[in-house]
């Protein structure tokens, strides 16, 4: 039979549903304060490293090759054809040894336009030394016999003194004779002034002369050095290099034809980045890989300059080559700038350099997190970079790029 039961109170069920949503509302707001989740970092992939206090060497790194101490560069000195090629790339030769053969009729039309002319400037000098020498004479007896003219009329005057005084010559014979003799004295006196003046025209004509010979042997000397060039010599023992002509090939003046270098005199030439280069001095030490060996060095020349963001740093090398070490090989250099003692060091990062403030991420949590810290970078190495404030002794830290999570400061690390 049926039994009836009681209405059920609605009060107990109303509490329980306001007691969920109170519980519901609480756990949202609490999920909204947290924000998102830290992202994760595979930590296999990130390079890492310590801090530590100790000796620290600061270095600066940068490519190049290796040149010869000294290129004698070979060029053409006149346009030309190449008729023989006698030397190729790549072959030692002597200093008088010849390279090419090379052929111009103009540049020989020339020497022989030269010669001529300074033929004709010879034949004219001795024509004028003639001409000039025989006047000159011609003068001198022209003095010599004015001279003695002089000489008489002066003993006459004097012998008509005399006998003027004895009353045995008249005065107008008296005064004819002494006139005579005033007039070869100022005769004698103008022939000698010519003859001075003729005899300095003549060493200024010949001197002019003489210079236009001078000119002319100058100028028909280069032509000859010219046509002589058309042999073309290497100048100085060595290995040549850089010598690509063709037979028939027509090479204008001033033409690179080749070099000759010295193969066992090599210095190595190092492109320092602008921003590292300026701490590089004369004299430092530094290390040449050539990848088939280490060469020390010191710094022998620093280009004043800067191009493309790089400065030419010279090195001079101080120990013996190895095998392989051939004119324009690449290589790598490391000049060493100075050492830093007692100082607290890590790894340089990837993605800032120098000094300054940077946000590295300092691995915390016995390994399972990292998280940004301000650090403080001092002066900067090849690989290594000095911690002036921020981290502490021990730490580690996150070397790679780490610009994919600027936006949070902290990660987690599996």
């Amino acid at each position: 039979m049926d039994v009836a039961r009681a209405p059920q109170s609605k009060r107990g069920r109303n509490i329980g549903i306001g007691v969920g949503v109170l519980a519901l509302g609480l756990v949202t707001v609490a999920l909204a304060r947290m924000g998102p989740a830290a992202p994760t970092v595979e930590m296999a992939s990130q390079l890492t490293d310590s801090v530590r206090r100790g000796d620290m060497v600061r270095e600066v790194r940068g490519p190049g090759s290796l040149v010869p101490e000294h290129i004698r560069w070979i060029t053409a000195q006149a346009s030309a054809r190449v008729d023989r090629i006698i030397a190729q790339s790549g072959q030692s030769v002597a200093g008088e040894a010849v390279l090419l053969e090379l052929s111009n009729p103009d540049v020989q039309i020339q020497a022989l336009q030269a010669e001529q002319q300074l033929s004709q400037a010879q034949a004219t000098l001795t024509t004028l030394r003639t001409s000039l020498e025989n006047q000159r004479l011609t003068q001198e007896g022209v003095v010599a016999s004015t001279r003695t003219l002089f000489i008489q009329s002066s003993q006459d005057a004097a012998g008509a003194d005399s006998l003027s005084a004895r009353g045995l010559l008249s005065r107008v014979d008296l005064a004819n004779k002494r006139a005579l003799a005033e007039e070869l004295t100022t005769r004698l006196r103008i022939e000698r002034a010519r003859l001075a003046l003729m005899t300095q025209a003549v060493d200024s004509q010949i001197a002019v002369q003489v210079e236009q010979v001078q000119r002319l042997r100058a100028i028909a000397q280069f032509q000859q050095n010219r046509v002589r060039s058309l042999e073309v010599r290497a100048g100085e023992p060595g290995v040549l290099q850089e010598m690509s002509l063709q037979l028939g090939q027509w090479v204008t003046e001033g033409t690179t034809l080749g070099k000759v270098v010295q193969p066992g005199k090599l210095k190595a030439v190092l492109r320092i980045p602008e921003t590292q280069a300026k701490d590089v001095q004369l004299g430092q030490s530094a290390m040449i890989d050539t990848r088939n060996g280490i060469i020390p060095g010191h710094v022998a020349r620093k280009d004043p300059s800067s191009q493309n963001g790089t400065v030419t740093v010279d090195v001079a090398l101080d120990g013996p080559l190895p095998s392989g070490a051939v004119p324009d090989l690449s290589i790598d250099g490391t000049i060493q700038i100075e050492k830093l003692n007692g100082v607290m060091f890590t790894g340089r990062p990837t993605y800032g350099a120098g000094t300054g403030m940077v946000g590295l991420f300092k691995i915390v949590e016995g390994g399972s997190a990292a998280v940004r810290v301000q650090v403080t970078l001092g002066r900067s190495s090849v690989n290594t970079v000095e911690i002036v404030r921020g981290l502490n002794v021990g730490d580690r830290v996150i070397l790679s790029d780490m610009s994919n999570w600027d936006a949070v400061d902290r990660v987690r690390l599996k």
